[in-house]
């Protein structure tokens, strides 16, 4: 049955993908149309992994959301976080990989909302592309969401955190706001395959961008991610077994 749920939200995310590329079009007539569009895609494929997959989520510290736009670094563990992230704060754009663009309708859809393309392969040029891009999303009214490990890491597991966050932070005068998620446990990367149960989200207190210099707001926002992590990691059915907490 999980896999016939699971074949049932494909179909859905597949042929809503087109249809929300057409919507797309037209709603580049208005003001953050296009992202607009795109958010309530993402409230529908959210609808449909609670509902036909049994995958809901729980939120702590919503009261910590800011009223300004803010720098949201989040962790990084599946596709799901790119979904609930545009249902739980207010209109953002995304600081991704340039390759997604390519991917037919969904990256099409990306780049028409805006979101900040970075090639990894360019260096020094990705920091420019990404201060270039970011300064513009700001001046728009866009809150910014970057995963600073830079990419996917399985659940239980820690990547390198990057000071690209820290930098937009300290560029922009825009504050971070640290996200700690356990998706991974759920969904993991790379797998067709989601699990029913609740993934635990936990956001942390604004982390001010006069507070420091890049490399202090970078391990502080590490710090309070991974803290979050250890409480919350361990539950999921695709966590490892030789790993899993005794509750």
């Amino acid at each position: 049955m999980l896999i016939i749920r699971n074949l049932i939200h494909w179909l859905i995310l597949c042929i809503s993908a087109i249809l929300m590329f057409i919507c797309v079009l037209p709603a580049m007539l208005v003001p953050q149309g296009p992202n607009k569009v795109g958010r309530q895609w993402s409230k529908l494929l959210l609808w449909s992994l609670k509902n036909i997959i049994g995958l809901h989520y729980e939120v702590q510290g919503a009261e910590h959301i800011p009223a300004k736009p803010s720098i949201i670094c989040s962790k990084h563990q599946s596709g799901w976080e790119t979904l609930a992230l545009q249902e739980i704060f207010p209109l953002q754009v995304y600081v991704a990989k340039k390759e997604l663009f390519w991917i037919p309708f969904f990256g099409w859809g990306l780049k028409i909302a805006k979101t900040i393309g970075i090639d990894r392969k360019a260096g020094m040029k990705a920091s420019a592309q990404l201060l270039e891009q970011g300064q513009a999303r700001k001046n728009e009214g866009f809150w910014i969401t970057i995963f600073p490990e830079g990419t996917r890491v399985p659940a239980g597991q820690r990547g390198k955190y990057k000071q690209g966050a820290a930098r937009m932070a300290k560029m922009f005068e825009m504050d971070l706001v640290p996200v700690a998620h356990n998706s991974g446990e759920y969904w993991p990367k790379n797998s067709f395959l989601k699990y029913p149960g609740t993934i635990q989200v936990r956001i942390g207190s604004p982390i001010k961008h006069e507070s420091g210099n890049e490399l202090e707001l970078t391990v502080a926002c590490e710090n309070w991610i991974e803290a979050q992590q250890a409480e919350i990691t361990g539950y999921g059915p695709c966590y490892s077994f030789t790993n899993q907490k005794v509750v």
